[in-house]
């Protein structure tokens, strides 16, 4: 079901659509989300293998304007690729998209959200703490089991 976000008259925040794959693989290059080890295509068809209604779409006259990936493990909930066309950026169009990320995680009982920033990306990391989140001194770590 398409939402209308309440402060954001012109966004929509919906499912991502098969129709959607190209606008987002674009929207993502230009936000500089993806990275040759992690093929974008298969990124998305991962997804649509598990909540694929957790992947979510931020639409502005029919067009991706915003993405979010949003995952819940039933300890915890994730998102990734959150990116905001750079002409939309800063103009709340994040915070809708994580504001609608958390209401689908609280919905489902999630306790609390886990994030990956890179650590040089100062910008992401201050936008996340002005909606509260926090660096947590954990270090992330990780294991590839299929080499894309």
């Amino acid at each position: 079901m398409d939402r209308a976000n309440n402060s954001l008259s012109n966004l929509c925040i919906r499912p991502y659509r098969e129709t959607d794959e190209a606008a987002v693989i674009a929207l993502w290059e230009e936000c500089g989300l993806t990275r040759p080890w992690n093929d974008p295509k298969k990124d998305i068809a991962r997804k649509l293998t598990a909540q694929p209604e957790l992947f979510l779409v931020g639409a502005e006259d029919k067009s991706v304007v915003a993405t979010a990936m949003v995952g819940f493990d039933g300890n915890r909930g994730w998102v990734h690729y959150l990116g905001v066309r750079l002409s939309h950026q800063r103009l709340a169009y994040g915070t809708a998209m994580m504001n609608e990320a958390e209401r689908l995680l609280i919905e489902r009982g999630c306790p609390k959200i886990n994030l990956q920033v890179r650590s040089s990306n100062a910008a992401v990391i201050d936008f996340y703490q002005r909606l509260g989140y926090q660096v947590e001194d954990v270090v992330g770590m990780g294991k590839r089991l299929i080499p894309d």
